[in-house]
């Protein structure tokens, strides 16, 4: 009798364990942690290139204590081989450009030293490196990164 109360039991919290991670449950969790990378290189007079990774986690209408971001950029083939940067803080979302009063900017402002970077929102799998002013530099392109 003591075996099939001990299999009963077992059986009955490995019901409840597979209840616990419901689907619905799960969307719920990836909601709470949204996260989008970018992915790109950028040009370098001294190099070969600047390879940025960005990381960020978080809603447009999140707090801005939950936007939070990554930033690691590595030079390729640099003759003094500076290290990688690596930076982490909170991100913004801005309204507008001199050009696009409609656009979505990105101000990703890092924690401790660091410059601030903004990047222009071109379309959902795209961001693009623009000045602090907000304007685009004229090869806009060759500065965009795309969604991973």
């Amino acid at each position: 009798m003591q075996l099939k109360s001990l299999l009963a039991g077992s059986a009955m919290l490995a019901l409840l364990a597979g209840c616990a991670s419901s689907p619905m449950e799960q969307q719920q969790e990836e909601a709470a942690t949204a996260q989008a990378t970018y992915q790109g290189s950028l040009p370098c007079r001294n190099c070969d290139g600047i390879d940025l990774d960005v990381t960020m986690v978080g809603e447009e209408m999140s707090a801005v204590e939950e936007r939070t971001f990554t930033l690691n950029a590595s030079y390729r083939n640099h003759p003094q081989t500076p290290p990688d940067e690596n930076y982490a803080g909170n991100w913004e979302v801005l309204t507008g450009t001199p050009s696009d009063p409609d656009a979505t900017v990105y101000e990703l402002t890092p924690d401790g030293d660091g410059q601030i970077y903004y990047f222009m929102r071109i379309d959902q799998s795209t961001l693009e490196l623009i000045d602090p002013e907000r304007r685009r530099f004229e090869n806009g392109e060759m500065l965009q990164l795309k969604r991973q």
